[in-house]
């Protein structure tokens, strides 16, 4: 499966992280994990850009979400 993000950058990531070696299954996970994320996190701003009357989702439209997902995900 192809995801949208370059595994070489994943696997630059992760070694940023501190990683001295990376499995590339482990760098496809990455990606597919963040792509979720990705998708769930714009499906929400989309919401708060309709909500607001536009058809553009802005910064602070991605910034309301990340911060709703955040919310709801802590304890």
């Amino acid at each position: 499966m192809k995801g949208v993000f370059p595994l070489l950058d994943i696997d630059k990531i992760i070694r940023e992280a501190g990683a001295e070696r990376v499995d590339e299954r482990a760098s496809m996970k990455l990606s597919e994990i963040l792509e979720d994320n990705a998708k769930e996190l714009i499906q929400k701003a989309r919401l708060f850009a309709k909500h607001a009357g536009r058809k553009s989702i802005t910064k602070k439209d991605v910034l309301l979400a990340a911060s709703h997902i955040l919310e709801s995900k802590s304890p």
